[in-house]
């Protein structure tokens, strides 16, 4: 039976856009070990785990005029060190070279000809840093049968990665036209309808795949009565480039814990109000008209309990509003943890998430774009997702993790989105922004970090 790609996987290709790339990753630091952390020990780390992870192996085959959708096939021309690359900074290279390649990574598709991942060991950073941006398309991961290669090279321990031979992985032939043909012709022959749905959705519609995969789900974000009316226009919302602009904040995961302790809700919600704050002065900033009822609508993926009450690899989008005229950073948080309480039953804890095997930050937030690229871009002005990490030094090799921060794609139409994880002490911010629209992302950024200094005052140690 041939691997085919499920009707959401599939659509994030059909729906893809040069100027809307549809591919997740992160970015992580790390210090160099005076034993070093080169090219070759990278290489060596991610083919020791590509038995664990058979899809970096295939690429996505179409089927004969689209009778079916696509088919996951094994790369007979795969080569490890296409997907494992290696850039360098002009020593001693700093954090706004390094955050300028990023977007420039990121602003490139991915060869849909070749498995659709990516890792670049980056060099030359100051005070004997190394940097690994991994870059994964959604696709690719579903958080079920593929996670995100970024995830597989970390160990609580260090130690020193030996080459891997994986003698037994031979790539299958690929299947003839005339196999794929009649695959598809048998899987269909029972759900005749399908077939008809993969020739529009590919020919004429491709949204429709889409609609259809997500409007169960549609009803859940019905329930916050945000749908009948659209998100308000605004600087966030206007036509995009091909080109990225990336930038990034941070903050210390006691200050926030000390805020909610302080004034109730979760992390999550101190979270929401301290990039609330950051908006409402990014806007005063740009000389947009803020009242105390502006509101920017936020989409915020929540992992969830999956029917039988167990934390699974499933992701959920709830809209809120993000009171951003409110001008009191502590009613601000208060207004959010209102809206967002609804939520907290379904919603996995954060000690629960990190518990679950396979779900690490990079396929939540993997999962957590899934979702939001689903919807409707009018119902909502960004994506912020929020992912707990694990609270212990991990390491690749023998190079320990310092920082990691999530890259999260734009979609059309939309000029910002934000990628949040803690680490080991820390909370990292990564903004993703269109290169013309959100030029001043940076600026955002630092006001991310001044709307944390004004959140943690009103909580006293």
């Amino acid at each position: 039976m041939a691997d085919r790609l499920s009707t959401l996987d599939a659509s994030f290709l059909y729906l893809e856009e040069r100027s809307a790339p549809l591919h997740v990753g992160s970015v992580a630091l790390f210090r160099r070990p005076r034993s070093g952390f080169d090219y070759g020990q990278v290489v060596a780390l991610i083919e020791q785990h590509l038995p664990q992870v058979p899809r970096y192996r295939r690429r996505v085959l179409p089927v004969p005029g689209h009778l079916a959708r696509p088919v996951w096939v094994d790369d007979p021309d795969f080569d490890l060190t296409y997907h494992v690359r290696r850039s360098a900074l002009p020593r001693p290279g700093n954090e706004e070279q390094l955050l300028d390649l990023v977007a420039r990574l990121f602003s490139r598709p991915l060869d849909h000809a070749r498995p659709l991942w990516e890792a670049y060991l980056v060099e030359g950073l100051a005070k004997s840093r190394v940097a690994l941006v991994t870059k994964t398309h959604q696709a690719l991961v579903d958080g079920v049968s593929t996670v995100d290669i970024g995830q597989l090279v970390l160990d609580p321990t260090p130690h020193m990665p030996e080459r891997y031979a994986d003698g037994d992985w031979r790539p299958r032939r690929l299947p003839g036209r005339t196999g794929l043909a009649l695959d598809a012709m048998r899987e269909t022959v029972g759900r005749p309808r399908e077939m008809v749905e993969n020739l529009r959705s590919v020919a004429t519609d491709a949204v429709a795949t889409v609609r259809k995969v997500t409007g169960a789900a549609a009803a859940l974000i019905d329930t916050m009565g945000t749908v009948a009316r659209p998100a308000a226009a605004g600087p966030l919302n206007v036509p995009i480039s091909s080109q990225r602009r990336f930038a990034v904040a941070r903050a210390r995961l006691a200050d926030l814990r000390g805020v909610r302790a302080e004034h109730g809700g979760t992390v999550n919600d101190v979270v929401l109000a301290v990039v609330s704050g950051a908006l409402r002065t990014w806007l005063l900033s740009r000389g947009e008209p803020v009242t105390s009822g502006t509101t920017v609508r936020a989409l915020v993926p929540l992992a969830v309990r999956d029917d039988a009450g167990a934390a699974a690899s499933k992701v959920t989008p709830y809209l809120v509003d993000l009171p951003v005229g409110e001008p009191n950073p502590v009613v601000r948080l208060q207004h959010i943890s209102h809206a967002m309480r609804a939520h907290t039953g379904s919603a996995v804890a954060a000690s629960a998430l990190l518990g679950v095997g396979g779900l690490s930050p990079p396929t939540l937030h993997a999962l957590g774009a899934r979702a939001a690229a689903s919807f409707s871009k009018r119902i909502f002005n960004l994506v912020i997702a929020n992912v707990p990490g694990p609270q212990v030094p991990l390491y690749a090799g023998t190079a320990q993790l310092t920082e990691t921060f999530p890259v999260v794609p734009l979609v059309r139409n939309q000029a910002l989105a934000v990628g949040v994880t803690s680490y080991d002490g820390g909370v990292y911010f990564g903004l993703t922004g269109d290169r013309d629209a959100l030029s001043d992302v940076d600026v955002l950024a630092k006001m991310v970090e001044e709307s944390v200094d004004e959140l943690v005052p009103t909580a006293p140690r």
